[in-house]
């Protein structure tokens, strides 16, 4: 027993030699960082203080160095500095019309379970609930939870519908 109390201070020491060994950290502008002394002296690097400090080097892009003008470089279509034309405009806005109807006939499709489901508020009893009550009430109330989620998918995809076309459909 008492080898073991000799061997704490002798850990201790230990771990805080391996702290000393690391030096200290210099940060030379904003995104540089050394250990070298000599090296921040010579930059006016300033001490970093406090936590530990992990430098990622980031990947570099092709073709580095070149310099590429933005009105000069190739743009794929679709791009955020390219005008698209009407014809392929309104194409894209009758798809995005199109989805949002076939979700909002989804969302309506399944509030019309859920409501059969709700029962105006009394399900029927599944198998455990019979005995459980608060199993029963749990689920109840998930289901009327759920309902009012879907209402208010329901009023969004509706609300979208109407800003694609100017009225609100259905």
């Amino acid at each position: 027993m008492k080898f073991a109390y000799a061997l704490i201070p002798l850990a201790a020491f230990a771990f805080l030699a391996d702290a000393q060994a690391q030096g200290r950290i210099f940060r030379c502008g904003n995104s540089n960082y050394t250990n070298d002394e000599a090296h921040a002296k010579a930059n006016n690097c300033k001490p970093v203080e406090g936590g530990n400090v992990t430098v990622v080097q980031g990947t570099k892009v092709n073709g580095a160095g070149k310099a590429v003008s933005v009105a000069n470089a190739p743009q794929a279509a679709g791009s955020a500095g390219q005008k698209v034309d009407s014809a392929d405009q309104r194409l894209r806005d009758a798809e995005a019309r199109n989805i949002l109807e076939a979700e909002l006939k989804k969302a309506e499709a399944r509030q019309g379970e859920l409501l059969k489901e709700y029962n105006n508020g009394e399900p029927e009893k599944l198998g455990p609930e019979h005995r459980n009550y608060q199993k029963y009430l749990d689920r109840v109330a998930d289901l009327k939870a759920a309902i009012d989620r879907n209402e208010k998918d329901i009023a969004g995809l509706k609300r979208e519908l109407g800003r694609s076309s100017g009225t609100a459909s259905k």
